[in-house]
């Protein structure tokens, strides 16, 4: 049984809604806005400029290459957001931030409302995230063309923990990396393949025993693939 909550909403700020729309017109992420879970609201950043050729980047001060998002149009839609409603979060993506975690996703999933500003060209003037920006996130330490594809990765691994998103809400929790191990091997059928068996234990029936050769294998991959988590 689920506690109330108010719809989580998520407004994103782009250059390139087009790019954006389509992984939240399929799958899990459709569901979740099809049930009234979860809103999300697009904003073109042109449409918050008032220049005829509808820029939304200049020159760098001080010279240097790549264009810069400028402040006014970005100011123009956060503060225009930010008079209808409170938001709990303001999230710039770039590629300094905070590397994206499932812990960081678990906090997210707890907001009602959120704003994802995704960086484009050479980044944001600094006073944007001097004055606005509360949290910066990077989906890892490499360079993408813009925010967009990091920004529908990280509503992605937070709309699935919303209460409700997927069929068997245990899913979640048992995900690689909520308790900083990866997830086990799973199988499913046949129970033999070209000589290759399922492991006995699954068919055992003692859940106590599963469970503790669940865990057993998830110690053992991540001590072989990931042995950093198990430093935290």
């Amino acid at each position: 049984m689920h506690t109330f909550r108010e719809t989580m909403r998520i407004d994103i700020i782009t250059v390139l809604p087009e790019l954006l729309k389509s992984p939240f017109e399929a799958s899990i992420l459709k569901r979740a806005i099809e049930a009234g879970l979860v809103e999300i609201h697009f904003h073109n950043l042109r449409d918050y400029t008032t220049d005829n050729y509808k820029s939304v980047d200049d020159y760098q001060f001080g010279g240097g290459a790549g264009m810069v998002m400028m402040i006014e149009p970005i100011d123009k839609c956060i503060s225009g957001l930010q008079a209808e409603r409170h938001y709990d979060e303001i999230i710039y993506m770039t590629p300094d931030g905070e590397r994206l975690n499932q812990g960081i996703a678990n906090q997210i999933s707890l907001k009602e409302n959120i704003i994802i500003l995704c960086g484009h060209y050479k980044g944001v003037d600094q006073r944007v995230r001097d004055t606005f920006i509360t949290k910066e996130i990077s989906i890892g330490d490499y360079v993408l063309s813009g925010g967009e594809l990091g920004a529908a990765v990280l509503c992605d691994a937070v709309i699935r923990l919303i209460p409700g998103v997927l069929g068997n809400e245990t899913s979640a929790l048992t995900d690689s990396f909520q308790d900083n191990l990866l997830a086990p091997p799973i199988y499913t059928r046949p129970r033999e393949y070209k000589g290759m068996k399922v492991p006995e234990v699954l068919f055992s029936g003692n859940f106590g025993e599963i469970e503790k050769w669940r865990e057993e294998q998830a110690y053992k991959r991540t001590q072989e693939r990931r042995p950093d988590l198990l430093n935290n």
